[in-house]
């Protein structure tokens, strides 16, 4: 890891450590100085934790027409169908690019196999076109970039450093309006940096921390959302929050996500006594989109009263799941759950964020050089539902386009002005921390009851009266007290969830991950994006 400069001046500040802000600093990294922030080590991302795998063309039988009319049925008319090509289109040379830094991902060892790789499918798709490294793709790809980031004498990494806010030129009395860097915690001192960048990408990922119960890790809490929104940028379709259908359900397993390549295998979804359910809601049964599934099982569990539903793919010999499924079999073992012999007990849980920073296709956000990529934007690829297998390769062509964006940006005559430091002579220690913890869980647990898989106008309009008062007294401990990073997340946490209410508020209908029963059926008339503007959003309220 090269040592820090000491005025931290930067080409290109990345805020978020996943496979879009890795992949992008190794792209920028022959050419420009890059810094890299992460929340708390390199690794910790929802990458490290995605299962499937990264969707792309490589079956004869398949093609890249199939793939866009298979992402776009999943959106439910909300995709922009040329971003949708652009990725679609990207799809194998992004996979190639990724075993070019060593990602080790799983070859076909079947004898007379087309493909080198081996290939599964998931919920949507038609044709198998899902490449993986067993069921812990994400993992490989994360440390695989990492390794080839920390090797690179351009890129700089700072480990538990906290985002606070985005520079502004506005704000700093400066013009024309840009994105000069940020201020950031370094959580390890206590202590408020200025990071002076030429450019800025919020690479931070989604923010499912809002919901009591997720497949994602603690820093999933929409931090550079919320950052991007306070310096002017709109965002789009934030109510559209999928809900991955089947998480280990256990008091101790704590957000670990049974993948949906086990259903893609042949794993059924069954109720306690054994019965299958999907044939009930859609043809497709187990493959169905993610948000049928998740809404099949929440109403089977609600209308039985059970704790759960079943994932049982124990009917396949034993060494083909512990081949295809090792991390899952070893960690469901630790829970006392054989699934070679036993069905997994499994439920939903909040899991991806299909909206976010509106970008181009560029991923330009609306403020001149701030950038947005991975799970953080809304790029027009999801739609109102994002299909299995399709995020880490948005993350891939993301990457690559902005770097090609902010490379051209960076032949300009672009100076670093003077910043003014972050100033805290106005504030104290916290006598109350309880005060955060508490918000926290009220939180969470009031967007899960009123915003979650299933709303109605009644929960919505509770929500957005309990997220009101939380707002205000957020703000004003905030401005009274020195920051932490459970502060920061707390505050990012309440203005995601107030932008997810006040679109889930806006859609008067059913569409994809949005399903209200005031609005049970999908509208014609409402096939476009929600989006929210800063300058008028106290008009929407």
């Amino acid at each position: 890891m090269t040592k820090a400069p000491s005025d931290h001046s930067f080409d290109v500040l990345i805020i978020g450590s996943g496979a879009a802000g890795l992949s992008l600093a190794l792209r920028l990294a022959p050419f420009a100085k890059v810094a890299i922030l992460s929340k708390v080590s390199l690794s910790e991302s929802s990458t490290y934790y995605a299962q499937g795998g990264i969707s792309a063309v490589f079956d004869k039988q398949d093609s890249h027409e199939s793939h866009v009319e298979d992402t776009l049925n999943a959106g439910v008319g909300i995709c922009d169908k040329d971003i949708v090509e652009l990725v679609v289109s990207r799809g194998k040379q992004s996979i190639e690019w990724l075993l070019e830094q060593g990602v080790p991902f799983t070859q076909n060892t079947r004898t007379g196999a087309e493909n080198s790789l081996h290939l599964t499918k998931e919920g949507g798709h038609s044709h198998r076109r899902v490449v993986h490294a067993a069921d812990a793709t994400g993992k490989e790809v994360e440390l695989s970039l990492e390794k080839q980031a920390l090797e690179h004498a351009n890129v700089t990494t700072y480990e538990h450093h906290c985002a606070v806010d985005i520079i502004t030129a506005n704000k700093q009395n400066q013009s024309p309006q840009r994105a000069l860097g940020a201020y950031v915690l370094d959580t390890t001192s206590g202590k408020i940096h200025t990071f002076k960048a030429k450019t800025t990408v919020i690479a931070s990922g989604g923010a499912n921390k809002a919901y009591l119960y997720t497949s994602n890790p603690d820093i999933a809490t929409g931090d550079g959302i919320a950052m991007a929104w306070r310096a002017g940028c709109r965002v789009a379709n934030m109510e559209f929050i999928q809900f991955h259908p089947t998480c280990l359900y256990h008091p101790e397993a704590r957000s670990f996500l049974i993948s949906e390549a086990l259903r893609g295998e042949g794993g059924k979804l069954v109720l306690p006594d054994g019965s299958p359910f999907m044939h009930e809601y859609d043809e497709r049964g187990e493959l169905a989109p993610r948000d049928i599934v998740a809404r099949a099982i929440d109403d089977q569990i609600k209308r039985l009263g059970i704790d759960c539903v079943y994932l049982d793919i124990s009917f396949k010999p034993k060494q083909f799941i512990i081949e295809h499924f090792p991390t899952i079999y070893a960690r469901c073992l630790e829970y006392g759950f054989d699934i070679t012999k036993q069905p997994i007990p499994v439920v939903p849980a909040a899991h991806y964020t299909c909206g976010g920073i509106l970008t181009n296709a560029d991923a330009k956000t609306d403020l001149t050089a701030l950038y947005a990529i991975g799970e953080a934007a809304c790029t027009g690829l999801h739609g109102a539902n994002r299909m299995a297998s399709n995020s880490l390769l948005e993350c891939l062509v993301f990457a690559e386009q902005a770097a090609n964006s902010i490379q051209n940006y960076l032949k300009k005559p672009l100076e670093l002005t003077t910043i003014s430091d972050w100033d805290e002579s106005q504030v104290s220690d916290s006598d109350e921390e309880v005060v955060v913890s508490h918000n926290w869980e009220e939180l969470r647990r009031f967007m899960w009851d009123y915003v979650g898989i299933v709303r109605t106008n009644k929960r919505l309009e509770r929500a957005k009266h309990r997220v009101d008062l939380l707002q205000s007294e957020i703000d004003e401990y905030y401005g009274n007290f020195k920051i932490s990073s459970d502060l920061l997340e707390l505050r990012n946490l309440v203005t995601v969830a107030e932008l997810i209410i006040q679109c889930a508020m806006s859609r008067h209908e059913s569409r994809g991950l949005h399903y209200t029963l005031d609005y049970p059926k999908t509208d014609p008339k409402q096939i476009k994006q929600t989006i929210l503007t800063p300058e008028n959003f106290d008009s929407l309220k």
